[in-house]
Formats: C-alpha cells, sequence, structure tokens
C-alpha cells in the first residue's frame, strides 16, 4: 500500500465512506424511510449527507432537502448529485438551523463517526418540529463483523475484521477506536432526557449487493435467510440498528 493510499485509508476510517452509488440496499433503506417518518412534502435535513445519495433519493421522493457534512469535497459533490437541494458544510453537534425546523431528520451511518454522539442526537432532536421523526441508521455491537477495519500495532488496516465488537470494551476500542458500534441500550441512552420518544427500533442485515453482483444465486440466498431473521429474536444480530425517535 502507498503512502498516499493508507492516509485515504485512515481518513476514510475516522470519518467514514459516504454512500457511492444506489443499488438495492440503498434502496430498501429509503423504503423503511418512508414506512417511518414523512417524505412527500417533507422538510428533510440529511445529517452527514456525504455526496449526496440519499440527499437525491429524498427529493424524487417529494421532499424539500437540506444536507450538511464536515467534509467540504463531500458537500461540493453533493451539489452535484442533488442539484437543488440546500447543502453546507457543518459538523452534526452544532446545526446551523434554528429550532423546530424539520419534519425529518436523517442520519445514516454517521453518528458512529463524530466527536461528541451525544450532543449529534440532542442537535436532530433539537431541529425537529413537534412530531417530526429522527431516523438514525448505524453500526450494531452485535454484528459479527466490524465493517470499518482495526488497527493493529499502529497502522490501519481496511475491510471487514470477525469478532471485534464481541470483546470487551478495552479490546475492542483499543482495535477500533475510529468508529463506535451501539448496544440497543447504548443507542436509546442517547436520547434519554431530550424532549422525544423511541417509536421504532430493530436492526437490518446487509444488501449484499457487492455478492449479488458477483454470484447472484448465492446473494439473492443470502437476502432470503436473512432478511427472514429480521421478523424472529436474530435481527439483533443485523448490521446495523434502525431507531426512529420522534419529537414531543
Amino acid at each position: 500500500m502507498t503512502i498516499a493510499a493508507a492516509q485515504h485509508g485512515e481518513q476514510a476510517a475516522l470519518r467514514g465512506v459516504p454512500s457511492l452509488v444506489w443499488r438495492a440496499g440503498q434502496e430498501r433503506r429509503l423504503g423503511l424511510i418512508r414506512a417511518w417518518a414523512p417524505v412527500d412534502g417533507a422538510r428533510a435535513l440529511v445529517d452527514g449527507c456525504g455526496v449526496g445519495m440519499y440527499v437525491a433519493a429524498l427529493q424524487a421522493a417529494g421532499a424539500s432537502v437540506w444536507g450538511v457534512d464536515i467534509e467540504y469535497e463531500h458537500v461540493a459533490e453533493a451539489a452535484v448529485n442533488a442539484a437543488g437541494a440546500h447543502l453546507c458544510q457543518a459538523a452534526g453537534e452544532h446545526l446551523p438551523f434554528p429550532d423546530r425546523t424539520f419534519d425529518l431528520v436523517l442520519s445514516h451511518e454517521v453518528i458512529e463517526h463524530v466527536q461528541d454522539d451525544r450532543a449529534y442526537a440532542a442537535e436532530m432532536v433539537r431541529v425537529l418540529r413537534p412530531g417530526g421523526r429522527a431516523v438514525v441508521f448505524c453500526p450494531n455491537r452485535l454484528y459479527p463483523f466490524e465493517t470499518h477495519g482495526h488497527y493493529w500495532r499502529g497502522r490501519y488496516h481496511f475491510g471487514n475484521t470477525p469478532l471485534i465488537n464481541w470483546l470487551p470494551d478495552p479490546l475492542r476500542n483499543r482495535l477500533a477506536p475510529h468508529v463506535r458500534a451501539y448496544t440497543r441500550r447504548g443507542l436509546r441512552r442517547l436520547f434519554e432526557g431530550l424532549p422525544a420518544r423511541v417509536v421504532h427500533h430493530t436492526a437490518i442485515y446487509p444488501g449484499y449487493d457487492n455478492i449479488v453482483r458477483r454470484r447472484p444465486e448465492l446473494g439473492r440466498l443470502l437476502r432470503r435467510v436473512t432478511y427472514g431473521l429480521e421478523g424472529t429474536p436474530l435481527r439483533w444480530f443485523g448490521l446495523s440498528h434502525l431507531l426512529v425517535v420522534e419529537r414531543r
């Protein structure tokens, strides 16, 4: 690996890699968002918008969309991918919007990367209108793989690493200090004491889009089996939490 590639990998580890393409997995998540929150005609904020994939999708679904991201390069690319959206560079812990502005706030695999996840959660609730909903996707501590890579002897190693998140906190956080993974209780605790209530909480499995592309039959089998598990207690071993919080 070149020095430049290693530096890019470490930057991606710290801030995450945004959704760069739109495939079946993203389309499925959009359907879940629409099932649990107002979209058509809504004022929506994508809190950590990356290069604008979900901004554009929510626009196409009928929402007026704002997007913020801490990376200027992401915001610039989002402006190309989601023309007409209201975009700016900002940290999720300090949103540049008045109280009670939005009907929907989407946080898609972002909260695990921010410096202060409690402040980030509070800001999502602050900018929601009463009855508005925040939809949060984030890593599940019980998923058998850490998908953000790990550090070993001071060097970052990209890729899926098995069982890191099942280790006790001191060991887990030495191997993956760059990203959080949440238990059910840990995620819900971020919203305690805020003027909000949890209306839905589950876990979902991956879309397996890369496997479907390379080995279609295997990928479709994995989807059938693991999507079926989402209707059982084994859902809590899924890839990501899906938490829906409503402003009181």
